[in-house]
C-alpha cells in the first residue's frame, strides 16, 4: 500500500541514510506514527503487541491473540498482518526471523540496530494536522465540560475521575490528569489528584491521546478565588504568550529551541516573576509524545513548522496551557469558542492572543 502523508518518503530516505534494508517499530507512538493504528494492551509497557515494518512495503507482526482485532480495527485496509502462534515465539524473536538484513528497531531485536523513530515524527503532516485538531477540540471540550460541573467541595480525584470518564467516552486516553485544588495548587507544580477539596479555586490540567496524537490543556475555575489569583494567571498567560511568539519567529529564522527559552526567561522578568521557570519545565514540541522536546536554556533542538506546541508556564497557583499550531499562523487548538478569555500581549513582541480566563463558578 502507499503510505499517506510523505510518511513513506521519510522512511526512504531514512534507509538511504541508515544503508538499512528495513526498519521496525513497536513503542506505540512510532507505531501509531507509521499506521494510524493502536499496539497497546498493556498500558504499563514500552513495547506493544505488534510491530509495524517498512522494507519498501509496510507490513505488521504480531500473535494469533491479536491479529484478527488490529486487521479489522484498528488498521487500514491493505496492510499484510502476519500472525505467530503466541505460544512459539516472542514479538522480537517473530521479527527476527522475518526481516530483511542489515534492519533496525526502536526495541530489542537480536541482531538489529537501534533507531529513535523521533525525527521522522516531525514537522507534522496535512493529514495529521486535520486529526489534531479534531483531537484537540474534543479533549478541550470534555476539559471545560468538566470544569463548569465542578464544586469547591468535590476532591480532586473525583474531578480526575469525571475527566478521564468524559474522555474515554470519545476514544481517548488520558495519560496525564492533573487537578489541583486551592492549597495543593500554591505547593506543587504537579498536582496529582488525592482526596483533598477543591476549596477556593482548581487547576485542572490534561494531556490526552487518541491516535497517536497528544493534546495538552490547562483550565481554571474559581468559586472564592484568592486577591492574587487574576494577575498570577494573567502573567503565565503573558509568559505563554510569548513563547509562541518566539516560537514562530524561531521557526521561520532556522533558530533553536534554546532561543525560545531565552524570550520565556525574558518575559518571566518582564511579568515581575523572574526565577519562577526554574521551578518547572516550560513545555515544548508535542505531537506524536506528549512532548517531542522539552525547551532547556543550552536547548539546540531545531524549532520547526508545521508543528504543535504546548507551552505550559507556571507562577505558583497560576498556569497557562494549550496546544497550538505553529505555522505561518498561530492556531489554537484546544480552544471551543465557549470559555471566557482575555487578551494577552507578548513580551517584545508584536503577537496578541485571546487566552482561556480563569472560570468563575
Amino acid at each position: 500500500m502507499v503510505l499517506p502523508d510523505g510518511r513513506g518518503e521519510r522512511l526512504e530516505a531514512l534507509l538511504a541514510a541508515r544503508d538499512l534494508e528495513a526498519v521496525w517499530f513497536a513503542g506505540p507512538d512510532n507505531f501509531a506514527w507509521l499506521t494510524g493504528g493502536s499496539n497497546v494492551v498493556d498500558r504499563t509497557s514500552d513495547v506493544g503487541v505488534a510491530a509495524a515494518g517498512y522494507d519498501g512495503e509496510l507490513r505488521v507482526v504480531t500473535d494469533n491473540i491479536e491479529a484478527e482485532r488490529l486487521a479489522v480495527e484498528e488498521l487500514p485496509a491493505g496492510i499484510n498482518v502476519e500472525s505467530v502462534a503466541w505460544h512459539e515465539s516472542s514479538l522480537a524473536e517473530a521479527v527476527a526471523a522475518r526481516t530483511p538484513r542489515p534492519a533496525a528497531a526502536d526495541f530489542g531485536v537480536d541482531g538489529l540496530a537501534d533507531i529513535d523513530g523521533r525525527a521522522l515524527r516531525t514537522p507534522l503532516t496535512a493529514g495529521d494536522c486535520d486529526r489534531y485538531r479534531a483531537l484537540a477540540a474534543e479533549t478541550a471540550t470534555a476539559l471545560e465540560a468538566v470544569c463548569r460541573g465542578a464544586d469547591s467541595t468535590d476532591t480532586e480525584r473525583a474531578v480526575a475521575a469525571d475527566l478521564r470518564g468524559r474522555l474515554a467516552a470519545r476514544g481517548i486516553d488520558a495519560p496525564v490528569a492533573l487537578v489541583g485544588g486551592s492549597e495543593r495548587a500554591r505547593r506543587y507544580r504537579h498536582y496529582t489528584p488525592t482526596e483533598a477539596s477543591l476549596g477556593r479555586y482548581a487547576l485542572v490540567s490534561v494531556t490526552a491521546r487518541r491516535g497517536g496524537l497528544y493534546a495538552s490543556c490547562t483550565r481554571t475555575v474559581a468559586f472564592d478565588p484568592p486577591v492574587w489569583l487574576a494577575a498570577r494567571h494573567r502573567a503565565a498567560a503573558r509568559v505563554e504568550t510569548t513563547a509562541l511568539a518566539a516560537t514562530q519567529t524561531a521557526a521561520q529564522e532556522g533558530a533553536t529551541a534554546g532561543d525560545v527559552f531565552g524570550a520565556i526567561r525574558t518575559a518571566y522578568a518582564a511579568v515581575g516573576h523572574e526565577d519562577e521557570w526554574r521551578n518547572h519545565h516550560q513545555g515544548g514540541a508535542t505531537g506524536f509524545a506528549g512532548r517531542e522536546w522539552f525547551a532547556t536554556p543550552e536547548s539546540d533542538q531545531a524549532v520547526e513548522q508545521p508543528m504543535a506546541y504546548a507551552w505550559n508556564p507556571t507562577i505558583q497557583g497560576a498556569k497557562s496551557e494549550d496546544t497550538v499550531l505553529v505555522g505561518d499562523t498561530i492556531e489554537v487548538m484546544t480552544r471551543t469558542g465557549d470559555w471566557p478569555t482575555i487578551e494577552v500581549d507578548a513580551v517584545e513582541a508584536d503577537l496578541a492572543l485571546q487566552r482561556p480566563a480563569i472560570l468563575e463558578a
